[in-house]
């Protein structure tokens, strides 16, 4: 889903914010943890939870029932991050070019109501500068469809104009088509072997069209309350399906953002936001806080899940929180937890 544009310059300290700490590791708290329970009574989720990792250490706290370290969750759009890392891995090898179009790799598949694969490269569907109509608008995200179908109902529609940042799940769909014609092998057996088999990733998977969770898990609620645990992960394929753990997101984006995934050109191009103005690198989005740090992540929306990942750009300090519900009901919620976590602290 697309980034919160907007900013709280919210007081996050314990005391400011009057509230008792959320429950915690045993390792020092921090303001994060006496924010999360606001996540529950404002943003109106059942029950939230964060792990930060600073180097080696990590710190755990949650807020609310049914919900723990260890639970399998739907991560929604953090996909994409994996999906984006996998292409630059690619164009690193020479086995495709960003400037490449879609057409010469899927020849005769993107085109109608104005839409035209040879007028769009990889590097425009990597940044959503592409124009192309995004498939869940038409869906709901609730519509199990394969990659074929969700092309065809992005493609009755004519595009936005290209070159302006415009967040389409339709793109990530077409990378994973992508990935597959060019290896031979299908985007979830390239990003097991390429990431989460050497980053020992072992909560993480794509699911196919197993709609259970695996093993611990919690359960998963739409915003009306109605108990959507299982869930057929093809209402997203590759721009939303994955299945991970907070240990290994954490683990995930601080690999990738300290130089272990991409080697330094390429990582360059992916915290590149000019091509969007500034809203989206490649998988990536910024977000400036009110104190001036900028951190780099990505969230995810799907039914019964919400999950955020951002880190510093070294990958030194990482923060994943997530709610068991599709949505935080206060927008204002989740920058204040970011501002809690990567902002300087004052007495």
């Amino acid at each position: 889903m697309p980034p919160f544009r907007t900013l709280l310059a919210l007081p996050v300290s314990v005391a400011l914010l009057g509230l008792p700490p959320a429950d915690s590791s045993a390792l020092s708290a921090s303001p994060t943890d006496a924010v999360l329970p606001l996540l529950v009574t404002r943003g109106k989720a059942p029950a939230a939870a964060l792990l930060a990792r600073e180097g080696r250490t990590t710190r755990y706290a949650h807020a609310g029932p049914g919900i723990t370290r260890s639970d399998h969750f739907r991560a929604g759009s953090i996909t994409k991050t994996f999906i984006a890392t996998v292409v630059l891995q690619l164009a690193a090898e020479h086995r495709l070019s960003l400037s490449d179009t879609v057409e010469r790799h899927l020849p005769g598949l993107v085109r109608g109501a104005g839409n035209d694969g040879s007028a769009l490269t990889l590097r425009s569907l990597l940044t959503h500068t592409s124009g192309l109509y995004d498939f869940t608008a038409a869906t709901g995200g609730t519509a199990p469809v394969t990659p074929r179908q969700a092309l065809r109902i992005a493609l009755t529609h004519p595009p936005a104009a290209r070159g302006r940042f415009s967040y389409s799940n339709t793109n990530y769909v077409l990378l994973g088509l992508v990935i597959q014609q060019v290896t031979g092998d299908s985007y979830a057996t390239e990003a097991e072997r390429r990431i989460i088999t050497p980053l020992r990733l072992t909560g993480t998977s794509f699911p196919g069209s197993r709609s259970s969770l695996p093993s611990p898990h919690g359960r998963a609620y739409a915003a009306d309350g109605t108990d959507v645990t299982d869930l057929d992960p093809r209402v997203a394929g590759a721009a939303g399906e994955l299945v991970t753990t907070l240990a290994d997101l954490d683990r995930f984006y601080a690999a990738l953002l300290d130089g272990r995934l991409l080697p330094p050109r390429r990582l360059r191009e992916m915290l590149d936001t000019r091509a969007a103005h500034g809203a989206y690198g490649m998988g990536l989005f910024p977000e400036k806080l009110p104190c001036g740090t900028t951190v780099w992540g990505h969230n995810g929306h799907i039914s019964g899940s919400y999950v955020r990942t951002a880190a510093t750009v070294d990958g030194r300090r990482v923060l994943t929180v997530r709610v068991n519900t599709e949505a935080i009901a206060d927008p204002d919620l989740e920058p204040a937890v970011l501002a809690a976590e990567f902002c300087p602290r004052t007495s």
